[in-house]
């Protein structure tokens, strides 16, 4: 667990933001869609993006097709988010994922994951929660979300916790929060729209 956690962090001064990926239902059956997803994801991989994550779902084909990504492109630090349940962390250890993130903080499905010595990145809204997580060993920590967290969570009072600001953001807001004092932020809804990708991703890729 410590490995993975050095890794992690090794992997956030090397590039400082996550491409979180919400697949639709129908992009499993329609090989058009598919298609035009890998194209650009394989431009994006290309280019340098190494950390991603793809939302968990409960649907049948999920494992598969992230299956396909892990072993098309093994060298990126491929995730899955929203995990809510036992059954999100076992789908991602089967596929051999290398992290996951949940919504919010759970400390049972945290400890689930650390007996599994799985990586578990909980979100944090509130101080109590952060507290909390702080006492089970947590070092890696998503702030979520980040617009609306508790104001008395001021990270730059946790020297030794990675802090990752998710929620709402794009590539614009980067160096906003890396000011802030924040190791990533999480591109979700911002990043990828009807599975094209924003185009400002491909352009500060380009120039980083």
């Amino acid at each position: 667990m410590n490995k993975q956690k050095d890794s992690f962090s090794d992997l956030l001064k090397k590039e400082s933001f996550f491409l979180l990926i919400k697949l639709e239902d129908n992009i499993y059956s329609n090989t058009s869609m598919r298609n035009i997803f890998f194209e650009e994801f394989e431009i994006l991989v290309n280019l340098g993006l190494k950390n991603i994550e793809i939302c968990w779902s409960k649907n049948k084909n999920w494992i598969d097709f992230v299956s396909d990504i892990k072993i098309k492109y093994p060298r990126i630090n491929l995730g899955s988010a929203s995990i809510v349940n036992k059954k999100s962390i076992e789908d991602s250890l089967k596929i051999g994922l290398n992290f996951s993130m949940m919504k919010f903080w759970d400390k049972n499905l945290f400890n689930y994951a650390k007996s599994k010595n799985y990586l578990l990145i909980p979100g944090i809204k509130y101080l109590k929660d952060l507290n909390e997580a702080i006492n089970f060993n947590c070092n890696i920590v998503k702030i979520y979300p980040i617009k609306s967290k508790d104001n008395s969570i001021n990270i730059n009072n946790y020297k030794n916790i990675d802090f990752i600001a998710a929620g709402g953001l794009s590539i614009n807001d980067l160096k906003t929060y890396k000011s802030l004092g924040y190791k990533a932020i999480v591109i979700g809804d911002k990043g990828i729209k009807n599975q094209k990708f924003d185009q400002k991703i491909f352009e500060w890729l380009k120039n980083n």
